[in-house]
């Protein structure tokens, strides 16, 4: 239990916990874009073409995505610090070692698969342990603010290192990129698992702080105890109406994420002749516009709960608005000026990090003791565009030479995840802990009519 019960001022470690979080979440994504890259090189060195490349991609995607549901049950029984923390471990230790593959010549492609498909196993409870621990640590009211802080943690990331991995490249060559990050997310766990604690047992909390997270709709003691599990209520979640539709939009959502994750260091060099140093510069302005984006999106979400809105109005007019402007990326296509598509780019990286609130409505919906397993189906169905969106968009490259047909692509499923937060949502509310009887009547029914 917390020291510092009898104080009477309220502690503020919630926030020195969201920037562990924040952190951790950095290097989840400067992992992940490391091979985007590392790619240009790569396949100069390696022999790869652009489908060998977008195979190599989708690798981390299909383990990333399959071990969603697993990592959830997981996350539910051990609790996100210790998972969170081994994972960070586990998928540096992966990274470290994709510097080695061309040590495997013929067989260097099979060693890159392996390598960055286990990267994916390990990263799986990730995002479900983040979305756990905002729904321990904040109020409602905070909670938009909170979770935009920790999804904006993947610009930063493309912004800030971005430019110091592509330098690593120029100068030291692409292995160097997956020693240094690799090195860095190891020393990060073993930091995460020695200071973060869950709020019942952190030492520096007191009651008071406890008390407001619990007034505010915050679950403090969520993680007191493994929570049971059940295929009732897996079924219950993935078949009720208000989750299929956050489902889609989130896939939507994810989808230009990974065109950014993946294809677009390559897209500059390939279609706009930019130099690998140039490309680490200007692939870090859309970023920045996409964290700016993402803040700007929390704390709008948080401004109107704050002014008398629904929760539903409060999560939903943000990202509906958001996503329907990330289809501006389709203007790429039809203008010559580097500097207008990089203005494209960023509008449209600007316009997903205001949409980028899955992850708050997660924790606003949620059964409260089926937190994981219900991020873990939420991350699942939205983590198919990690598998999705490179071998799409290598295959249309491939197919066509060009970039036009991706990003018509990318602008096509960013209004479709609009069109489902606005038809197929309908009102936001949190599902019942223990599934009706009857799930088959229980799933067809609005979400208000499933509670007791």
């Amino acid at each position: 239990m917390p020291t510092s019960a009898q104080s009477t001022h309220r502690t503020r470690v919630r926030w020195f916990i969201l920037s562990m979080i924040f952190i951790v979440t950095v290097f989840n994504y400067v992992d992940r874009a490391t091979l985007s890259i590392a790619a240009p090189r790569m396949r100069h060195d390696l022999g790869f073409d652009a489908l060998a490349m977008g195979i190599a991609f989708s690798a981390f995607g299909w383990a990333y995505t399959a071990m969603q549901i697993p990592g959830g049950l997981i996350l539910d029984r051990l609790g996100a610090r210790v998972v969170l923390g081994v994972s960070l471990i586990t998928w540096s230790v992966l990274t470290f070692l994709q510097g080695y593959v061309h040590l495997f010549a013929a067989s260097a492609f099979i060693v890159l698969f392996v390598l960055r498909f286990l990267m994916g196993v390990a990263e799986s409870p990730a995002f479900p342990c983040n979305s756990r621990l905002t729904v321990m640590w904040f109020p409602s009211q905070e909670r938009g603010l909170a979770t935009s802080v920790f999804q904006s943690a993947q610009y930063f990331a493309l912004a800030v290192f971005t430019p110091v991995m592509t330098f690593t490249v120029s100068t030291w060559g692409w292995q160097y990129v997956f020693f240094t990050t690799g090195a860095v997310g190891v020393l990060l766990g073993l930091i995460w698992l020695r200071v973060v604690r869950e709020p019942s047992k952190h030492a520096r909390v007191n009651t008071a702080e406890l008390e407001y997270i619990s007034a505010g709709g915050g679950l403090p003691t969520m993680a007191d105890g493994p929570s049971p599990f059940s295929w009732r209520q897996v079924k219950a979640i993935s078949a009720n109406r208000m989750m299929v539709g956050i489902y889609i939009g989130q896939f939507c959502l994810t989808s230009i994420t990974w065109f950014f994750l993946t294809w677009f260091p390559t897209y500059l060099i390939e279609a706009k002749g930019m130099s690998i140093l140039k490309v680490g510069l200007v692939a870090a302005i859309p970023a920045v516009a996409g964290c700016l984006g993402g803040i700007i999106g929390g704390l709008w979400s948080d401004w109107m709960l704050k002014r008398g809105f629904s929760l539903t109005a409060a999560r939903k007019v943000p990202i509906i608005t958001g996503l329907a402007l990330s289809s501006c990326i389709v203007i790429a296509n039809y203008v010559q000026s580097t500097a207008v598509v990089v203005l494209v780019m960023s509008v449209a990286f600007f316009a997903k990090g205001i949409g980028n609130l899955g992850w708050c409505i997660v924790g606003d919906v949620s059964p409260r003791k089926a937190m994981g397993i219900s991020g873990g189906i939420f991350n699942l169905c939205g983590n198919l565009a990690s598998i999705v969106t490179p071998l799409a968009i290598g295959w249309m490259i491939k197919q066509t030479g060009s970039f036009e047909a991706a990003l018509t692509y990318v602008a096509g499923v960013a209004l479709v995840g609009a069109f489902s937060y606005l038809l197929v949502v309908g009102k936001l509310e949190r599902l019942p802990s223990e599934p009706a009887p009857d799930t088959h009547s229980a799933s067809s029914r609005a979400p208000a009519e499933s509670l007791p």
